[in-house]
């Protein structure tokens, strides 16, 4: 065989987690659609320049759903809708909001380039506590609100396209003093930008230009969907859930639609995955064997186990190389691995770097791979990597080191670009692999997803409302449930998990614990089912319970009779401003101002005071008390009773079952209620948790707080005597 350059495939994986709020159908970030005016569009159309080059897209189909839902169907979110409004009618809330989340750039590639946008961070303080944003929108006119809402969404929208459109860069050499029909205007381009993706990488796929392939539809962990207990082959130290989760054929699933949506979009089925994460198994092969797959990819770490062999020494450097810069056959799929040290350098350390320098180190040591090779085999070197988030960080969004770097291969006869599909026809489909260790790309294991306290719970709370359905479905074989359904699919994706326990941290992982939970709530919810109270409370350790504003500092007897009989009836027991633990419902204006939380040796006390009067709630017609420890029970009381009263119900087999009328219950200027311990079934030293929901009929209007609950500990006979000292 003659010396053949050495194939290198670049596989850019095009993936967004799941922003879409089942309940409100509001996307709860804006990520998609910021990415996608900024990085999707323009990784295919620099391709366009150098016709030698080929490349490798995986593109995620529920990050194409969310793509087409805001160009086909006028999908919005939170930060879309608040740039929309004018910025002479933002009240208090949008233009906090708006100064907590309008400077989420990388400051110095994509903020500074504007000096107007600069200075509005520098105005605002770059040192900033959420707390302090309200005085410091008081320092802001509408002018700058204004400029700060344009030069946040044109920040956004990649410099080739800011370019190359006259208006566009008109706006940008313009500055400052925008107005609201400039506004409008940067706001349609990205609509605009993101109605040319998926038709751009049909051209290029259909011309030979690019690969396109595809991971299962909701970006699940398809080892664990198939079976949680497989993470101890990798971890066998690790805590796993209570609950088993083994449903391989929500795995099949998922693969199965994520095929069909891919048809849908581009004409034709794709012949490789990325299975999320890179994460595979034995048993993912054989359903990727079954879905008609010609080829799956995965990290260099799998290999190295599944061959017991070391392709590293501990210094980084490669060895037997010939072992790894080739493909593989599981189950008659082909494998690649990729190279983790080349696809880091790219992702995490390049950015860094002088881009021309950067793109001649990487083909520098491309070349030493080649020389260090037999020259009479193919060799495959995999690059995978995101082909998003990388490139805030480069200068120009990584379009100088794309160029260099392009330019470069092209020039040098030793490299050749490949499609995985071209590489694996051209020299087979690979050596067969006897054992393939089940991983991901991150360590050759599943810790990020699994085995920390809150992915545990997380799993528990997926597998019981999994079960639930499934239960329903059987007992009612005529409704298909494709909503509920919907619902367990998202849920069961990586993201949620990915921000679960101690490894990442994000200014946003309330609201990925908050779509985790209600994509959940939406299964009960499609059932006619109550929400379970737990699903209420987060899976975030640290947001799970508040700490009251005001200390318990004794016992208390309030009468209970919906007035406030005497200042002192209460004066000894805890108090929690509703607005200070987190707000209501996300709103400046909530229902209910303070709960107050008391007890004696017997009893449970809580209080309510509305903001105005109870009278006031046109809206509300009940409150319920909902208690998450020690057993799942709520105490549900009308507010529109001519004489007040409440039922305590138990959660019993996945449903609510009365246990007794509550007398000490009263609604009149305040809400009052009395719960003896013992019918909560709590005992002396144990916690109890709860949260109030303020409601109409079956959906939730308000909940104080907002985020986790109230925890109080049944107390001694020498509590109050503990407190004086």
């Amino acid at each position: 065989m003659k010396d053949e350059p050495l194939s290198l495939v670049f596989l850019w994986h095009m993936h967004q987690p799941y922003y879409k709020d089942p309940l409100t159908g509001s996307y709860r970030l804006p990520w998609v659609r910021l990415h996608g005016t900024k990085d999707y569009l323009d990784m295919v159309e620099i391709l366009r320049e150098f016709p030698e080059i080929k490349q490798n897209f995986n593109l995620v189909p529920s990050l194409l759903e969310q793509i087409t839902d805001y160009t086909e169907n006028g999908a919005t979110d939170v930060f879309l809708e608040t740039s929309r409004k004018n910025s002479s009618e933002l009240n208090e809330d949008d233009k906090i909001f708006i100064l907590g989340n309008f400077f989420l750039a990388n400051w110095e590639n994509m903020i500074k380039p504007f000096p107007r946008y600069y200075e509005l961070l520098v105005k605002r303080g770059t040192h900033t506590r959420r707390s302090d944003l309200g005085r410091a929108a008081r320092h802001f006119t509408s002018s700058d609100f204004l400029d700060l809402q344009l030069l946040f969404n044109l920040c956004w929208i990649d410099p080739l396209f800011r370019e190359r459109d006259p208006d566009l860069a008109r706006l940008g050499e313009k500055g400052r003093n925008f107005s609201e029909e400039e506004k409008e205007f940067v706001i349609a381009k990205h609509i605009e930008i993101l109605g040319r993706i998926i038709p751009a990488y049909r051209e290029m796929a259909l011309r030979g230009r690019v690969e396109l392939s595809f991971s299962p539809f909701y970006h699940p962990i398809l080892p664990l969907l198939c079976d949680t207990d497989i993470a101890k082959v990798a971890m066998p130290d690790a805590a796993l859930p209570v609950r088993r989760f083994t449903h391989p054929e929500d795995a099949e699933r998922q693969i199965h639609m994520g095929l069909e949506y891919f048809k849908g979009a581009f004409g034709f089925l794709p012949s490789g995955m990325w299975p999320s994460e890179g994460s595979v198994s034995e048993e993912v092969l054989r359903i990727a064997y079954k879905m008609g797959l010609k080829w799956v990819a995965t990290d260099e770490g799998v290999l190295s186990n599944s061959l017991n062999k070391r392709f590293r020494d501990d210094s980084g450097r490669r060895r037997e190389q010939h072992l790894l810069y080739r493909p593989y056959t599981f189950e008659d799929v082909s494998i690649i691995f990729r190279d983790h040290q080349l696809s880091d350098l790219i992702g995490f350390v390049y950015s860094q770097w002088d881009p021309a320098n950067a793109a001649r180190d990487f083909i520098g040591r491309m070349v030493r791979i080649k020389e260090s090779l037999p020259a009479d085999r193919p060799a495959l070197v995999p690059v995978i990597l995101d082909g998003e988030n990388a490139w805030e960080y480069f200068r120009n969004d990584g379009r100088d080191f794309l160029m260099y770097l392009y330019e470069g291969i092209t020039k040098e006869e030793r490299v050749r670009t490949t499609t995985i599909s071209e590489y694996i026809e051209r020299n087979g489909k690979g050596r067969k692999l006897d054992y393939l260790f089940p991983g991901s790309w991150i360590n050759s294991n599943f810790r990020i997803w699994i085995g920390h306290e809150e992915d545990n719970l997380a799993w528990d709370y997926l597998a019981e409302t999994r079960q639930r359905l499934e239960e329903r479905c059987r007992d009612n074989p005529e409704d298909a449930a494709e909503d509920a359904w919907k619902a367990i699919y998202v849920a069961e994706g990586s993201d949620w998990n990915w921000w679960y326990g101690d490894e990442h941290s994000t200014e946003s992982q309330e609201d990925f614990d908050e779509l985790f939970r209600r994509n959940l709530m939406k299964v009960y919810m499609e059932m006619g089912k109550d929400v379970p109270g737990r699903l209420f409370v987060p899976i975030l350790k640290e947001d799970r319970s508040f700490a009251p504003t005001l200390a318990m500092r004794g016992f208390v007897k309030p009468n209970i009779d919906g007035i406030v009989t005497s200042y002192y009836e209460w004066y000894q027991g805890a108090q929690l401003d509703v607005k200070k633990s987190g707000g209501s419902m996300h709103k400046s204006e909530s229902l209910i101002s303070t709960v107050y939380f008391g007890f004696n040796r017997e009893f449970l006390f809580i209080r309510l005071d509305p903001r105005t009067s109870f009278a006031d709630f046109e809206d509300a017609d009940g409150i319920s008390v909902i208690f998450t420890m020690p057993t799942n029970m709520k105490i549900e009381c009308s507010m529109n009773a001519a004489v007040s009263k409440g039922v305590l119900y138990e959660e019993r087999e996945g449903g609510w079952v009365k246990v007794k009328d509550i007398t000490e219950v009263a609604v009149k200027d305040i809400f009052e209620a009395g719960i003896a311990f013992s019918d909560l079934k709590a005992e002396e030293k144990q916690e109890i948790q709860f949260f109030v929901s303020v409601r109409k009929g079956s959906e939730e209007l308000e909940r104080c707080p907002w985020r986790g609950h109230i925890s109080v500990t049944v107390p001694t006979d020498n509590f109050e005597a503990m407190m004086w000292y």
